[in-house]
């Protein structure tokens, strides 16, 4: 029998999910492993199995997978008060961070140097994402049915502008009647590496056997207690902001958390589409700065959507101060974005403990991310065009330079995002900078 290790304190529990809201850069990938690392295989608090279980769910279900299993685990160890603060600390650090990197930039944004940097900020982004659509196919796209799918949804999003939601939910049916019909070639995403035995303490299964249990009465509950979370605040930007831009944002970014499946990236493309293209908050050049701002903060990576907030704010502030009105736009987004991910886990949570290897579910997981392999193509599409073609008739050498030196650094020299994304902004700084002089 593996060794145990003695259930954590809650106390012990919030120091770490606290360093972990510090520390989780990198991205999903990231921040997943170094779950991985201190919890299953370290600490040894939840197993192996539990901790693929957990992820499985977590990819299946709309927004932040990272957060979501941040979430999940800290349901596991201390129920829904070690769910909530899992959830919330992995997030508050970057809350703080961002919304002064958002400052600065809104403010100081078009002097030289910060221009500079940004010139190189941004085919480092390019190159993540590129990176990124590589690493999920490589994934996801296991045979023609899987390929096909990404073609497809790739043809629907950029040539026929076929509303994100659509795609993904059109995909899950398709994976949903594949698994009934064709489950060999549907079902390609599976665990693997499962532990011989649950070292997992038994917390959940012993201790108290109604945590993880259903129970009808109390997901009417959750579901009470979230209705309220969300009606109370929205109630209270019709009631007291002038501006229905805010009213807006809260019910875009509500419906994103509900309709994003896919992972953090899929979420990107859904945000960037609706927000340059269909409200206009901010330009294309500037939402690719806002990921390069996410990119280098710890948190999820779809902490974007604060930034996506805050020139909400700051850009449409009406007769509110632009920083309170940013504030606001910021608070906004982060809210209704991240709301519901309490719901999705704390609600669905015990009945995931039950139906654990379901084999529809892995399909339709499966067929979802062939499709989000289509749609973040779409979006490293373009990112790349807005990098390479900045104004109409020019073309930015120097950035496609850098994005490819940043890409073959992420994929063939083992280099890390963060010392990319540093080194790129450094070389934008100094390649400006010399231009300006001579």
């Amino acid at each position: 029998m593996t060794e145990q290790t003695a259930h954590p304190s809650f106390w012990e529990a919030f120091k770490f999910w606290l360093k972990l809201g510090f520390i989780s850069f990198g991205g999903p990938t990231g921040q997943i492993s170094i779950m991985h690392q201190e919890l299953v295989e370290r600490r040894k608090w939840i197993s192996n199995n539990r901790f693929l279980q957990a992820l499985n769910y977590c990819m299946l279900l709309p927004g932040p997978e990272a957060k979501q299993l941040a979430i999940y685990i800290g349901w596991l160890l201390h129920k829904t008060a070690g769910g909530v603060m899992a959830g919330c600390l992995f997030i508050i650090p970057s809350i703080f961070i961002l919304f002064g990197l958002s400052f600065i930039y809104a403010s100081y944004g078009k002097i030289p140097w910060i221009v500079g940097i940004f010139s190189g900020l941004k085919p480092a982004v390019m190159a993540i994402v590129a990176t990124a659509v590589i690493n999920i196919a490589n994934k996801a796209l296991k045979n023609e049915i899987m390929i096909a799918l990404g073609v497809v949804a790739f043809i629907a999003i950029f040539f026929f502008k076929v509303p994100f939601p659509v795609i993904i939910l059109g995909a899950g049916l398709i994976g949903l009647l594949g698994g009934v019909y064709l489950p060999d070639k549907f079902v390609v995403i599976t665990e693997k590496d499962r532990d011989s035995e649950d070292t997992y303490v038994q917390y959940c299964e012993e201790a108290v056997p109604c945590h993880i249990e259903p129970s009808t009465k109390r997901s009417l509950f959750l579901i009470l207690v979230f209705l309220g979370l969300w009606i109370i605040p929205m109630g209270g930007l019709i009631a007291f902001t002038s501006k229905g831009v805010f009213v807006t944002e809260g019910l875009f970014f509500t419906k994103a958390a509900f309709l994003t499946f896919g992972g953090a990236y899929a979420v990107l493309a859904y945000i960037a589409q609706a927000g340059v293209e269909e409200f206009a908050w901010l330009t294309g050049s500037q939402m690719i700065d806002g990921l390069g701002l996410a990119e280098t903060t710890p948190g999820p990576l779809i902490m974007v959507v604060q930034f996506v907030g805050f020139m909400v704010g700051w850009n449409y502030p009406g007769s509110i101060n632009p920083l309170l009105a940013g504030l606001i736009g910021s608070l906004v987004a982060t809210y209704f974005t991240f709301l519901p991910s309490f719901l999705f886990i704390l609600l669905g949570g015990p009945y995931i403990e039950k139906i654990r290897g379901n084999k529809k579910l892995s399909a339709t997981l499966s067929a979802i991310t062939a499709s989000v392999v289509g749609v973040v193509l779409n979006l490293a599409v373009w990112f790349g065009m807005n990098v390479l073609f900045p104004e109409a008739g020019t073309f930015n050498w120097f950035g496609l330079v850098m994005g490819l030196t940043a890409f073959a650094a992420l994929q063939w020299g083992e280099i890390g995002m963060i010392p990319v994304i540093i080194g790129s902004a450094a070389l934008g700084f100094f390649w400006n900078f010399l231009a300006f002089s001579f």
